[in-house]
């Protein structure tokens, strides 16, 4: 299953402090979600590139905020993983600085799609960067990844008990079960990046969630 659109997607640059992040030009989307979180796979998986986003098998080397381009000028952003236990606390602080200062600095930035593990959702990192997109009124869609290492019932019941957790935050949230290895959920992302970078999609096929 391919989309033509983001398979063209290609890198264009890093960026390590608010300095270096490139001119606001075209709609942003960025990805974030801990260091194990299949975020880089999953970045993969939307584009159908096996190594646009580059995968560790040390979670947290990611350590820049990277941006790929799209068609029209618009950019797929993956910000660095974040809450993995073996990266020395002072870097993790800059880390988060440098996210925090990104998504409430960055005026083209449309949603933030934020990815966790299915088996141990809404985390303390994962609710902290909630109550910042809160905060700044950003809309955030939230992949539960790793769907496939569950059960078609318990995938269903952590939907549902994440989508009534989020019931406590003021800005606009969807949620969806996603598996960057077997592709489940793809066209539902598809379309709320589609949605995001204001694309013409068709009108039979808008289930968002």
């Amino acid at each position: 299953m391919m989309n033509h659109y983001y398979q063209q997607a290609s890198f264009v640059q890093s960026a390590t402090t608010p300095k270096t992040l490139p001119k606001e030009s075209g709609l942003e989307v960025a990805f974030a979600g801990r260091s194990n979180s299949g975020k880089s796979s999953t970045i993969n998986r939307v584009c159908s590139q096996k190594s646009l986003a580059r995968t560790s098998k040390t979670p947290g080397r990611t350590q820049l905020i990277n941006f790929f381009t799209l068609p029209e000028g618009q950019l797929l952003v993956d910000l660095p993983g974040y809450g993995y236990a073996k990266v020395p606390e002072n870097l993790k602080m800059q880390w988060q600085k440098f996210i925090e200062a990104y998504l409430t600095t960055r005026n083209t930035l449309k949603g933030l799609i934020l990815v966790m593990d299915i088996r141990h959702p809404m985390t303390m990192f994962d609710q902290g960067l909630l109550e910042w997109a809160a905060h700044r009124q950003l809309p955030v869609h939230i992949l539960l990844n790793k769907a496939d290492k569950l059960s078609r019932g318990a995938m269903q019941n952590t939907v549902l008990a994440v989508r009534k957790e989020l019931l406590q935050y003021r800005n606009p949230l969807t949620v969806q079960a996603f598996s960057a290895s077997s592709g489940l959920g793809l066209e539902l992302l598809w379309e709320k990046l589609n949605e995001w970078f204001e694309r013409e999609y068709s009108k039979s096929n808008t289930r968002i969630h």
